[in-house]
């Protein structure tokens, strides 16, 4: 019998689809089900993006184009990268994919060779390790610890370092922590990274999505355009998931092989989407900031709610649309207690396990749902937590 490529078995799914699966067949049996499992925004892109899109297939640009993506849409993006994060970028040094995971693959695989140690935060998305161990590299975590505040440790960072340390990986606000790490913990890492020559990915996705304070780009800090590759786009700050519009601001000796590797793969990003996204960009609707101060408004009421759940401990995100619960109080694991909650409950979450081993005491929540959505199911919560309110007296 042929066998399969022996990276398959050291690739990992998402633990987010797994249970949305799951859900999804109790769904199909009749059971009400309510999804807070996936980070997925309940908003849609306001009408311009979507008669933007409407007129540029009326205008035929549904062909092949750059590969980089179109000149418009790179321009776009420097310029909006300098106004939300002020930072300069070249347009010419930002390459288009359809998608945040496949920039992110195609990063790592332009910089990592077979054997090369990759940093990565735990717990964390869980693509890190599992794209890595597929190249052949070697993931090897640092703690996002609560004694901490979830913060990286630029300390054990360091530690962790050796000759063969090639990439250091961050994302910032984080996944599933919600945490935007301080200016002094970017700092401390960006410059353990000028030390010892590494590269970094600095995934930055919800990087719109933050509830006080100035965001900081990592490229904001000395000696990080030459080594930074910032990993974004469109799923999360515009709403636009369904779109697969991604981007990978990169350093000009590493455009080519993102370039290369586009050509080899998907050719290039659909024209249409292109043209829509500009005008995401440009969100003469404010959408974004409305989207935000919503999230900020379920952000409250969900941590509050959450912590009348016997045993659940919930502090308040920074960034992101997730709450990170500790549930050790429940004498559960969180296995069992996701299972109870999907089964008994109807609420779909996450186990922290599927972010790494350091999520092993706590459960994934995404509050990308309406205030109603939210309270329905801390109320559903409520019902069931009987099975394990025993256990949280006595403790």
């Amino acid at each position: 019998m042929r066998s399969i490529a022996s990276r398959m078995s050291v690739m990992t799914g998402e633990g987010a689809l797994s249970i949305f699966a799951h859900a999804k067949e109790l769904e199909a049996q009749g059971r009400s089900m309510i999804h807070l499992e996936l980070g997925e925004p309940d908003f849609h892109p306001g009408k311009s993006v979507i008669d933007s899109a409407a007129k540029a297939l009326a205008d035929g640009k549904d062909r092949y184009c750059a590969v980089a993506g179109i000149s418009a849409l790179r321009e776009e993006l420097a310029a909006y990268l300098a106004r939300t994060r002020n930072i300069s970028v070249a347009a010419e040094n930002i390459v288009l994919a359809p998608g945040c995971k496949l920039s992110l693959f195609l990063a790592m695989m332009a910089l990592l060779d077979p054997g090369d140690e990759v940093l990565y935060p735990d717990p964390g998305f869980p693509g890190y390790a599992s794209i890595a161990l597929g190249l052949g590299a070697v993931p090897v975590p640092f703690m996002l610890s609560a004694r901490n505040h979830f913060q990286p440790d630029p300390a054990e960072v360091a530690s962790k370092i050796t000759p063969r340390t090639r990439m250091l990986l961050t994302n910032s606000p984080g996944n599933p922590t919600g945490t935007v790490y301080t200016d002094a913990v970017q700092r401390a890492l960006a410059e353990l990274a000028v030390k010892h020559n590494l590269w970094v990915l600095s995934d930055e996705i919800y990087a719109r999505i933050i509830y006080g304070g100035e965001y900081l780009s990592m490229l904001r800090y000395p000696g990080m355009h030459e080594r930074t590759l910032i990993i974004d786009g469109f799923s999360k700050s515009f709403a636009m998931t369904g779109w697969r519009l991604g981007y990978t601001v990169a350093p000009p000796e590493v455009v080519p092989a993102l370039v290369m590797m586009a050509m080899n793969s998907y050719t290039c990003v659909a024209e249409f989407t292109q043209y829509a996204a500009i005008e995401a960009l440009r969100d003469r609707e404010c959408n974004t900031p409305r989207m935000v101060g919503e999230f900020a408004r379920r952000r409250e009421q969900f941590v509050r709610d959450l912590n009348r759940v016997p045993g659940f401990h919930c502090p308040q995100p920074d960034g992101a649309f997730y709450t990170w619960v500790n549930i050790t109080d429940t004498g559960m694991t969180a296995e069992e207690l996701c299972r109870i909650l999907l089964e008994d409950a109807g609420v779909a979450a996450i186990p922290g396990a599927a972010f790494g081993p350091a999520g092993n005491d706590f459960i994934r929540f995404s509050f990308a749902s309406s205030m109603a959505t939210l309270h329905e199911a801390v109320e559903r919560i409520l019902k069931v937590s009987p099975a394990w309110e025993a256990s949280v007296a006595s403790r």
